[in-house]
């Protein structure tokens, strides 16, 4: 018997191999396909020498620091001040709704909201007379400050979501309960007790928004500067083009981006290295609470339902000219004329993507070797230029390039570590004593899964397939470049009109974006309540 199990535990770690290297395996002969031209000097010379390098590197840098650096202080004060408490139990409901707006859409309606002629200038004009846009420069600025900005209220929204997570723990519980008890003030309970243990948690998630906010090219494409536009802008024109010394100019800049992102990080763990040994122990001083009745969530909740408010304004304007603060009329024409196609593609890649992730996860979580789920991050912690120009690369030598199964395929590399790292918290916190006493009861290893593990984490598994369904809905580069320009979706239609399109289509496309996300939300939740309401123990 022991032996029959351990034959079935060697086939499921075998399976779970092969599934997570057909995804990951073709990246390596990819990356060195992709890349390897670069390694030459006169690739960098070429590439140090271009005239828009220089400010191109600054525009990133001020974009992704900054954007990064405000993300993390927004949710450490909401965390520091509003945790544990009714308020940030209502902020935690509001997370998933927040979550499920893709990038792109938060872009054009963040755009719409301070561009000059945005709604913000039309609500300063009523008052100050405008009768025509300001002369400011509040979107595409040179330096990426509009677009720091947007990235630092959507990275916030998912460094909240991580947190609340982690402040879920009872160990976190039991500390902050001891340090009030010892007469520390909430703000000094944070600061010394419990976010010198939580930041390193948060590493990863922190490595994620700054490596995202480096190699961002639809969100830069909307709100960043033009020329010369970021580096991951400039990086995605080069490798696109046809010209292979071109090409190879754009790997460099992708190897460049990799290196910003080593040296960042390098230099935030030594700042941190600093700080543990500067203040390693509490002074003991206790110092009385401060309190500021002021509601801290409340800009950043305002601006967030701000951006959608107005999407869907501009989707029903007949016409709205400045300095009107409402439209002139409204009107279905936007939606009526709609371009659908990208709808309905964008819907069965979702689908098709989301569905194939879930059981791969739940294979390499039962079976897989653990100890390498950190190489399943990697994608989730690496610019992306880089992987996609290995994928592209890949599929050319392949001859696959531009049909349906490299767009599956270039969509799982990012899907599968989302759905992992939802997953993987609750899969482990399981009580395995269920899956003993299934054991003991004849059924096997897969028995067992079927009939007891994975009903019972049923409402997990399908928030996990939710939060990859919406990955999948937000991917720009992986379509663009493995569907070659032939599969519009949503994400890079709304991209295309937002260069210059009506401005009603491009929010009836925004919105579109939204809704996919949120139907799964709303589907997963639904599915959930129905399975779990007359089980006991459903999770």
């Amino acid at each position: 018997m022991e032996t029959r199990q351990l034959r079935l535990g060697g086939w499921g770690q075998l399976l779970a191999l092969t599934l997570v290297g057909l995804v990951f395996v073709p990246l390596l002969p990819g990356l060195y396909w992709a890349l390897g031209p670069s390694f030459k000097i006169v690739v960098w010379q070429t590439l140090l020498s271009d005239p828009q390098w220089s400010q191109a590197v600054s525009a990133t840098l001020v974009s992704a620091l900054l954007g990064t650096l405000l993300a993390g202080l927004i949710t450490a004060g909401l965390a520091t001040r509003l945790y544990p408490s009714p308020t940030w139990q209502r902020l935690q409901q509001r997370l998933p709704v927040l979550l499920s707006v893709p990038h792109v859409a938060f872009a054009v309606g963040l755009f719409f909201l301070i561009a000059p002629s945005g709604w913000l200038a039309r609500a300063a004009g009523l008052f100050l007379s405008w009768t025509s846009p300001p002369d400011w420069v509040t979107v595409q600025d040179p330096y990426g400050l509009s677009l720091a900005l947007a990235l630092a209220l959507k990275e916030s929204w998912f460094l909240l979501w991580v947190l609340a997570a982690l402040l879920g723990e009872q160990a976190v519980t039991r500390q902050l309960a001891v340090a009030r008890s010892l007469g520390y003030s909430p703000a000094q309970t944070w600061r010394q007790v419990l976010w010198p243990q939580l930041l390193p948690r948060l590493r990863w998630p922190l490595a994620a928004a700054l490596a995202y906010s480096l190699s961002v090219v639809d969100m830069a494409l909307i709100l960043g500067p033009g020329t010369p536009p970021t580096l991951a802008v400039l990086t995605w024109h080069w490798l696109s083009d046809p010209d292979t010394s071109v090409q190879a100019q754009g790997g460099a800049a992708a190897l460049a981006l990799l290196l910003l992102f080593g040296v960042i990080s390098a230099l935030a763990c030594g700042v941190w290295w600093l700080l543990r040994r500067w203040r390693a122990y509490p002074s003991g001083q206790r110092r009385a609470d401060v309190q500021h009745p002021w509601p801290w969530q409340t800009p950043l909740l305002a601006i967030s339902y701000a951006v959608l408010a107005v999407l869907v304004l501009w989707s029903v304007a007949d016409s709205w000219f400045f300095p009107a603060l409402w439209p002139d009329g409204l009107s279905w024409d936007a939606w009526r004329s709609a371009k659908l196609a990208p709808f309905w593609t964008t819907l069965w890649l979702a689908l098709v993507v989301s569905l194939l992730s879930l059981p791969v996860v739940l294979i390499w979580l039962e079976w897989g070797p653990q100890r390498w789920n950190a190489v399943l991050y990697l994608p989730l912690i690496v610019p992306t230029l880089p992987l996609v120009a290995a994928q592209y690369a890949a599929l050319l030598r392949l001859q696959l390039d531009a049909t349906a199964l490299a767009l599956v395929w270039s969509h799982l590399l990012w899907v599968l570590p989302y759905m992992l790292l939802t997953l993987v918290g609750t899969y482990r916190a399981f009580d395995a004593r269920l899956m003993t006493s299934a054991r003991a009861l004849g059924c096997s290893p897969l028995q067992a899964c079927l009939r007891v593990k994975w009903p019972l984490l049923l409402r997990p598994m399908l928030a996990a397939w939710a939060v990859g369904f919406a990955v999948s809905v937000a991917q720009y580069l992986p379509t663009l470049f493995a569907g070659a320009g032939r599969f519009d979706t949503v994400t890079t239609e709304a991209v295309a009109l937002s260069a210059g399109g009506s401005r009603q289509v491009l929010a009836v496309q925004a919105l579109l974006q939204v809704a996919l996300p949120l139907a799964a939300f709303v589907l997963a939740t639904t599915l959930a309540s129905a399975w779990g309401r007359n089980r006991k123990g459903v999770r």
